[in-house]
């Protein structure tokens, strides 16, 4: 199924779990880390500028944001790890996050972005463990991948076989906003489970 992702709309924001209204349709969700690029990557996934909007402070999607296409939701949570808020505040977006993720909503599946360049953090380990556990289907994004030539990406990918918890069974992705790295095959995922959902319903 091809989808015309320019056709994707912003849908609503919730701050609390219990706002949002029962789903009618299959859902996607992003996770990661504040300021991993989740905005950015929704950007390049439906090929628009704004759709999602990108701040260059952490912590700004402090609700979950819904995207509509065809019979897809596209989730964007909040961005967790950010550590200059109140911890009311985290702990609204923990709330909001494990509501969600604990839910009986159809989510279909998680893209989980890490930056590439770093190890990951404990949250980001917290979030994978919780994602296996759960047999949450997901995907690792690795964002930022131009920020690193070829000798520092392969010392990367060999750390991570230490620093991620069953990395080297989890699908993984190089992603790049600025080489479209990734995009086409986020995309073929994305269209797979669109197809998938056709069949059931």
């Amino acid at each position: 199924m091809k989808l015309n992702y320019n056709k994707a709309e912003f849908t609503a924001a919730y701050g609390k779990f219990s706002q949002i209204p029962p789903s009618d349709r299959i859902e996607i969700a992003f996770a990661g880390h504040s300021n991993v690029g989740k905005s950015t990557l929704i950007n390049k996934l439906f090929n628009r500028k704004n759709l999602a909007r990108v701040s260059s402070v952490p912590g700004k999607t402090a609700t979950i944001n819904f995207y509509g296409l065809d019979n897809i939701f596209f989730v964007d949570l909040p961005g967790y790890g950010y550590a200059k808020v109140a911890k009311s505040e985290k702990e609204r977006w923990a709330g909001l996050i494990e509501g969600y993720l604990g839910s009986d909503r159809d989510i279909r599946l998680v893209f989980m972005l890490i930056d590439m360049r770093h190890a990951p953090t404990n949250d980001d380990v917290h979030m994978i463990n919780f994602l296996i556990d759960t047999e949450m289907p997901f995907v690792l994004v690795l964002t930022k991948a131009d920020k690193l030539n070829k000798t520092e990406r392969e010392k990367r990918m060999d750390a991570f076989k230490n620093e991620i918890p069953c990395f080297e069974d989890i699908h993984s992705i190089p992603f790049s906003s600025q080489t479209f790295e990734g995009v086409e095959e986020l995309r073929e995922i994305v269209e797979d489970i669109a197809d998938d959902n056709d069949v059931v319903t």
